[in-house]
């Protein structure tokens, strides 16, 4: 009988070189083919590629010579600079860990996080050392210091190694970054969206390399909408700690993109950067590019060409337009934490109807998934349910780059990857072009009276009023029908809306059919600010707990 046919596997020639995906290999393109291309930060530091990869190296060699090498993991504390992009490829291509600390955590928090990651070594910026010195003693790894200064006038602590600058100063470029294993662990970081203590997340080389080449490939694949192109000038508007940027800087680096880091975020000056600068690409919150829309600077600059993906929140439809009359493409992107992040970005199909509205529509919708992203909606028994843009499941997604677990909670990640799909907790459907649309957070979903109501969806209704400047809606306890949504309301300035006016507004949309008549509220609260998380979302675990029993 023939044997069983069997699956044969590459034969390497002893002298090849296998390849193995590293952060390192991001590098070559862009010293091959655009070497003197430009990294800005603020109005303080501008260098070119060749200039960046020296620093690296300086880098590497330095923190070789203060005793930190392979395995050990090295904190960062900044705000989005020059030296957070050199830490980004310096620190994992020695083969350490790069740990992204959030620095709008409480000390109490943060301390948790840099104890649990197991730093040994600090880069702190001198605007938080005041935090440092609240957390410091209770900081059980972490032995080694250096200084982060913008002023050049922060005196060294007697504790601390050295400053950043007389670190790279005094240490060799001609560092050799070697080959290792692909999948070594290259970055960790902590997520807040979920209940209790920070959870780790962490990702190798291996995968934030594909997570670069996927995110590319989305991006440049777009003919004209949402396209990203070497001539591009990048600016996050996104801290560095909170999901590697949503792997913007990567892509940029290998790209090769004139790169400009803000600093500390303010409205104002990233506007000014902005213009200074010529950027055309950006991604942020809604929150922060609301801002940046409302500051006085805006109404006299020229925002025609900027390319922005709004992440972390629903994009509501009206700041969409607002954006899109400005010439801003703007457009959505969807991931958490736990997949590294990237899985859709809202772009247009270029067959989509030339229709203002329709258009809008693709826009603030989740998105499409980008390449190598297998995306699931299914029900609780894991099967999927109709791609009908109506019938809704929970987000379950595959991807290379997905994190295998929490650091050090193997129970927590069995239930993360339960079925052997990475479950998301998002709620929402899938139309049959492909799209997918949030309706909501499972732990926000609303049953009233045996029916479902999306907060996602009353919030972008709501936001349409022309009074409201900011919204959120909450599930409330309610004895009559189980729950009931409660939308939280901050007005624009100078204007003027009361809970009847709402309602009002809500009820033509449920006499039109876009929404049922159990979803409008009975209550309104209007609020001076919504509570967010420390990455700028909005804070619904802590805006439920404190209204659960608004009269």
């Amino acid at each position: 009988m023939p044997k069983a046919s069997e699956s044969r596997q590459v034969r390497l020639t002893p002298s090849a070189y296998a390849y193995p995906l590293l952060i390192k290999q991001l590098l070559h393109t862009p010293l091959a083919t655009c070497p003197e291309q430009e990294i800005v930060y603020r109005d303080q530091t501008r260098h070119n590629y060749w200039t960046f990869r020296h620093r690296i190296g300086q880098l590497a060699s330095g923190l070789l010579e203060i005793d930190v090498g392979p395995g050990d993991t090295v904190a960062v504390m900044d705000w989005d600079s020059h030296r957070y992009l050199e830490c980004y490829f310096a620190v994992p291509m020695t083969g350490a860990v790069l740990m992204t600390a959030n620095v709008r955590l409480s000390p109490e928090q943060l301390a948790y996080t840099l104890n649990h990651s197991g730093a040994r070594a600090l880069l702190i910026n001198a605007d938080f050392l005041p935090m440092l010195a609240e957390m410091r003693d209770k900081l059980e790894h972490i032995d080694r210091f250096v200084l982060l200064d913008d002023t050049g006038s922060t005196a060294v602590p007697d504790d601390f190694v050295d400053e950043y600058e007389n670190l790279l100063a005094r240490s060799s470029p001609d560092f050799a970054f070697p080959d290792f294993d692909e999948n070594t662990v290259a970055t960790t970081f902590y997520t807040t969206g979920t209940t209790g203590l920070p959870k780790g997340v962490c990702f190798s080389h291996r995968q934030i390399v594909l997570h670069t080449l996927a995110e590319t490939a989305a991006l440049t694949s777009a003919p004209r909408q949402g396209r990203i192109h070497r001539d591009d000038v990048y600016m996050p508007m996104t801290p560095m700690f909170h999901v590697h940027a949503w792997g913007m800087p990567y892509v940029a680096t290998m790209l090769g993109l004139k790169q400009v880091y803000p600093g500390r975020y303010a409205p104002d000056s990233l506007l000014e950067l902005m213009m200074r600068e010529r950027v055309t690409f950006s991604h942020g919150v809604p929150t922060l590019l609301q801002m940046v829309l409302s500051c006085p600077a805006a109404a006299a600059a020229d925002l025609r060409g900027w390319k922005v993906v709004v992440g972390g929140s629903a994009l509501p439809r009206v700041l969409a337009q607002t954006a899109l009359e400005r010439g801003i493409d703007v457009f959505t992107g969807y991931g958490m934490s736990e997949t590294g992040p990237i899985l859709t970005l809202a772009q247009v199909k270029t067959a989509t109807p030339a229709d203002t509205s329709h258009e809008l529509d693709m826009r603030t919708r989740t998105g499409l998934p980008v390449p190598l992203v297998e995306l699931r909606i299914v029900d609780e028994q894991m099967h999927d349910v109709a791609h009908d843009g109506k019938t809704s499941g929970e987000i379950v997604a595959r991807a290379p780059w997905l994190t295998y677990g929490y650091v050090g909670d193997p129970a927590a990640s069995e239930r993360l990857w339960a079925g052997g799909y990475l479950h998301t907790n998002d709620i929402g459907v899938i139309d049959s072009q492909g799209y997918l649309q949030i309706t909501d957070r499972l732990k926000d979903v609303i049953k009233s009276g045996g029916e479902w109501v999306s907060s996602f969806e009353l919030e972008d209704l709501i936001s349409q009023h022309p009074a409201v400047a900011e919204v959120a809606v909450v599930c409330v306890k309610d004895a009559k029908w189980g729950e009931r949504p409660l939308p939280l309301i901050v007005l624009k300035a100078g204007e003027f809306a009361d809970e009847q006016s709402i309602q009002k507004h809500l009820k033509e949309y449920a006499i039109r059919g876009v929404i049922s008549q159990y979803a409008v509220p009975e209550r309104v609260v209007f609020v001076d600010a919504i509570d967010k998380t420390s990455v700028g979302k909005v804070d619904k675990k802590l805006l439920r707990a404190k209204y659960q029993t608004a009269g």
